[in-house]
């Protein structure tokens, strides 16, 4: 559940995701603290855990963008914040574009609990930025269902629905990066 991306909501999610506007973040939680609170009964939770990134990957970016968005939606929620429970073991393949198949191939076994962590019986809000397949929660919510999670509710900032292309996102994402590194970038840090 999250809204229907759209080119104001993909500009934002680009803004958190790859020029560190992270109040951002904040921005997200308290957008999907109204969702939570209307839909109450379907995301009742224990704790809120973000989907994580690949140490490799979060070392090069600096911060996990799903982690800026459930620190303050646990806040806001009154719930713990669990970041610490669900690791991304595999990275993530180079290339920016896969299809549908090579994404859910890409994750398949990619995440797991961490070592004597209890999950048993906790009702997991899952939370990532953006949902395209479903690949990722599914993989995220399978490895803490296996720990013992009684029940793991996925929720996203958005969706992508068939027809949007994220070509724009990812052609973006190059950008940004060549800029960022050759240290020229406009955006205010947040």
């Amino acid at each position: 559940m999250g809204f229907i991306m759209n080119d104001a909501l993909q500009h934002a999610i680009l803004l958190l995701n790859y020029e560190e506007v992270t109040r951002l973040g904040d921005w997200f939680a308290a957008r999907l603290a109204e969702i939570v609170a209307r839909e109450s009964e379907a995301f009742r939770a224990d704790v809120v855990v973000p989907a994580p990134l690949h140490p490799d990957r979060q070392r090069e970016r600096g911060y996990n963008q799903a982690e800026l968005i459930a620190r303050p939606l646990a806040r806001r929620l009154h719930r713990k914040q669990g970041a610490y429970l669900l690791m991304r073991t595999k990275p993530r393949p180079a290339r920016l574009v896969l299809t549908c198949k090579e994404h859910w191939d890409s994750v398949r076994g990619a995440y797991a609990t961490r070592k004597g962590l209890r999950v048993d019986k906790l009702r997991v809000l899952l939370l990532d930025d953006v949902l395209t397949t479903g690949a990722t929660l599914d993989s995220c919510a399978r490895a803490l269902k296996q720990a013992g999670a009684a029940a793991v509710m996925g929720l996203t900032v958005a969706r992508v629905v068939p027809g949007w292309s994220l070509a724009g996102a990812q052609q973006q994402e190059t950008d940004s990066s060549r800029r960022n590194q050759q240290g020229a970038t406009s955006i205010p840090r947040g």
